[in-house]
C-alpha cells in the first residue's frame, strides 16, 4: 500500500504545482493586460464619448466663459501688447480698420476662428464657442 500511496502522491503533487503555476500565469496576464490598456481615447465632436463628462468637469467646462476670462486667459498675451502686429486691446482705430477690411465684427470672428498670421485658430481657446469668442472680440475692440 505504501507504493500505491507514493504512486498516487506524485501525480497529485504535479497537478498541484501545475495549478499554482497556472494561477500565477493568469495573474501575470492580467497585470500585462492592465499595463497595455490605452491611456486615452479619441473622441469625435458630435459623437458620444464615454468618460468625457468627468474630463469636462475637471477642466472647468461647466458653463459659458465671460469675455474677461477669455481675454485674460487667451488673448491678453498678444493683444495686450500688440505682439507681432496684433491689434491692442482698446485701440479702436486699429480694430475698426481691421473690421472694415474683414467685414465687421463677424469678419473678425471668422478670422479668429480659423486663425490669422501668427494667431492660431481660436487664439488658443479651442474650447471657446463662437459666441464666446465674439464677445471677447467685441470687448477688446469696442465694436458691437
Amino acid at each position: 500500500m505504501n507504493l500505491i500511496n507514493k504512486m498516487l502522491a506524485v501525480p497529485a503533487v504535479v497537478l498541484a504545482l501545475w495549478a499554482v503555476g497556472a494561477q500565477a500565469t493568469t495573474n501575470t496576464n492580467d497585470d500585462i493586460a492592465k499595463r497595455l490598456e490605452p491611456v486615452g481615447q479619441v473622441c469625435i465632436q458630435g459623437k458620444e464619448c464615454a468618460g468625457m463628462e468627468v474630463a469636462a468637469s475637471a477642466a472647468g467646462g461647466s458653463g459659458a466663459k465671460s469675455p474677461d476670462d477669455i481675454i485674460a486667459g487667451h488673448c491678453n498675451a498678444c493683444h495686450g501688447t500688440g505682439l507681432l502686429g496684433s491689434p491692442k486691446i482698446g485701440d479702436a482705430a486699429d480694430w475698426g480698420k481691421r473690421a472694415k477690411e474683414q467685414g465687421g465684427l463677424d469678419g473678425l470672428l471668422a478670422k479668429a476662428i480659423t486663425g490669422i498670421n501668427a494667431m492660431p485658430p481660436k487664439g488658443t481657446c479651442a474650447d471657446c464657442s463662437d459666441a464666446e469668442l465674439k464677445g471677447a472680440i467685441s470687448k477688446m475692440s469696442g465694436l458691437k
